[in-house]
């Protein structure tokens, strides 16, 4: 068991496991957004409802140009709560189980003060990362 526990914590597979999630939840987003919006603006600037089979002429007063928003917006809210549930339930807990058995402290780098405004940056950096000035050696 300590091997998998340890498996499993290294954090690679829960990170690839939620972008697999996000990932799906997020090409429904896509597919409803073609679908809803895509799709009913190319028909009607070809003349054809349905590409794939050339049916019937959208964009004319006989055939009005139809976006059904409704499923776009429901992917929306679907991807929201999957993204909230993900993080919420998965990263959250995942994230202080490994704060827990973090073993080794972090690295104090040593650093000095940037003179033209006055962030703290690591000593050997030759640019400023938050004023993006170079520094005089």
């Amino acid at each position: 068991m300590k091997g998998f526990r340890a498996f499993l914590i290294r954090g690679n597979v829960v990170d690839l496991a939620v972008g697999i999630v996000i990932g799906a939840a997020f090409t429904a987003v896509v597919t409803a957004f073609v679908a809803a919006f895509l799709t009913p603006l190319v028909g009607a600037v070809t003349g054809k409802s349905d590409l794939a089979a050339r049916s019937y002429n959208l964009g004319t007063k006989a055939h009005p140009v139809l976006l059904k928003w409704g499923g776009f917006v429901s992917a929306l809210v679907t991807f929201v709560i999957v993204a909230a549930v993900i993080y919420f339930l998965v990263v959250l807990p995942v994230n202080r189980l490994m704060a827990r058995f973090k073993t080794e402290p972090e690295p104090k780098l040593p650093t000095k003060t940037c003179e033209h405004c006055l962030s703290s940056i690591p000593k050997a950096a030759h640019k400023c990362a938050f004023c993006t000035a170079d520094l005089v050696a």
